[in-house]
């Protein structure tokens, strides 16, 4: 009876869909409602004997809540927060309002939406997914009021882009692994996933909003400027658009550097901690409030007037990420992950699409692009190798494979996902629109990019 695993996942991300939409319960609660319900079904189970495993009890529930809730603001709060505090100052200081009226004055509006595309790849490839977002969100924002247009319509094409280069190519951590699990060439990854890519953005940012109904959404109050500032009051644009690239020239360059240098040495320890994605982004921070703020003739508290107000408008956001992490948490606890792949492997099917679906099912189940795309590929690796001579089996190409299951990590995310609720807060999206905007903008890049793969796979093996 282990499918009551997946019973009572669906009963509870259900009822939590249902309290937020219905009765509108804060996003936090209601994540918070589901994991406990979750955790609580899956502890009468094991202890009626239904489904096998060590027996829960109210304590490791809480400190598999604790443990979601915590390893989640961990890695993301500063992040979160700091990104924020560099966006409000963008717009505040009138950075956001250069670089948008720079590149529609330059490219006109007809290529704005291809810039932004660009710039939301370049950010997927260089930067963690959250950094890049942050980054990108109050450039879309000021390029559409320019533009005057919704700003939606920029959103799915230049997310898209982003997510999609962040889950395709080497050297995101998800690609680096997918790389590593199945013996794949890392430039052939990138000779199959520039054409996935660039049809499966165009498709998602051209085609689906043509489908989605109105997408004239209200400015979120975080990206609205207290006061517009005059032209000549500005940052110039190479200021306005270097300073919150501050981070990816930070992990590119210790990237780099590590190449040279020697692990357990001094210099080793003190780029990477430079590097590091928290680090890198307090750089910007800083530089933000000199560059944006006391550069520009104003003073420290006008600073830090503008930090306090990013601070409130994305502590919300950041909790109900925390409480998303914890309900993440419990459903990782159950072995969900394990249970789908043992049911997948028994079916003859396609090996492109069986990684595609099995990483699918592990994505919605777990909220986790890395943990499903490793958890599909080593799963799919035991199924398609030899297992004494450790080579794949004939007709596969190692490097499709790694496609197809980047493709299925890139799938529909819901509320179990903090890039969804990093999506619905920035944006001052309800779950619903969220689902509708992001929801399907995943799982159209997701369908994409499978169909390439098996289009490419009829030429190549």
């Amino acid at each position: 009876m282990e499918w009551l695993h997946i019973l009572w996942i669906v009963l509870g991300i259900g009822a939590m869909l249902w309290l937020n939409m219905k009765f509108k319960v804060n996003a936090m609660l209601a994540l918070l409602m589901a994991a406990l319900m979750i955790g609580v079904l899956e502890m009468a189970s094991v202890a009626a004997g239904w489904i096998p495993g060590d027996q829960i009890t109210f304590g490791s529930l809480l400190d598999t809540i604790r443990t979601g809730f915590g390893s989640t603001l961990g890695s993301l709060a500063i992040i979160v927060v700091f990104g924020a505090v560099i966006g409000k100052l963008m717009v505040d200081s009138g950075a956001a309002s250069q670089i948008a009226s720079t590149l529609i004055d330059r490219l006109g509006l007809r290529w704005v939406k291809v810039s932004l595309v660009v710039c939301g790849t370049v950010f997927g490839l260089a930067m963690f997914y959250e950094v890049a977002f942050i980054v990108l969100a109050p450039l879309i924002i000021a390029v559409a009021h320019e533009a005057k247009m919704p700003f939606m319509k920029l959103a799915i094409p230049a997310v898209a882009a982003t997510t999609t280069a962040h889950s395709l190519f080497v050297p995101q951590p998800g690609p680096v692994a997918l790389v590593d699990a199945y013996g794949a060439d890392t430039g052939m990854t990138y000779i199959y996933g520039i054409p996935i890519a660039i049809v499966t953005v165009a498709v998602t940012g051209w085609v689906l909003p043509r489908f989605l109904g109105n997408l004239d959404y209200a400015v979120p109050s975080i990206m609205q400027a207290s006061e517009e500032v005059p032209a000549a009051e500005r940052p110039g644009f190479a200021v306005s658009i270097l300073t919150p690239l501050i981070p990816a020239i930070i992990m590119i360059t210790a990237t780099i550097a590590n190449v040279w240098l020697t692990e357990d040495t001094w210099a080793h320890d003190i780029v990477n901690f430079i590097g590091s994605s928290e680090v890198a982004i307090t750089v910007a921070m800083i530089a933000a409030f000199f560059l944006f703020g006391v550069r520009q003739k104003r003073d420290f508290g006008w600073v830090m007037e503008r930090f306090e107000e990013a601070v409130k408008a994305i502590a919300m956001v950041v909790l109900i990420i925390g409480a998303g992490g914890a309900l993440k948490e419990v459903i990782i606890d159950t072995g969900i992950g394990d249970f789908i792949g043992g049911l997948m492997t028994g079916f003859n099917a396609n090996p492109y699409v069986m990684a595609w679906v099995i990483t699918v099912l592990i994505r919605l189940a777990t909220g986790q692009g890395v943990v499903s795309a490793m958890t599909a590929a080593g799963i799919i690796a035991a199924a398609v190798m030899d297992p004494t001579t450790g080579q794949m089996m004939e007709g596969l190409d190692p490097a499709l494979l790694v496609m197809a299951t980047a493709a299925g990590s890139n799938t529909l995310t819901h509320i179990n996902d903090a890039s969804f609720w990093l999506f619905k807060g920035y944006f001052g999206l309800s779950v619903k629109d969220t689902l509708k905007t992001w929801g399907l903008l995943q799982l159209c890049n997701s369908l994409v990019g499978l169909g390439m793969v098996l289009l490419i796979s009829l030429f190549v093996g």
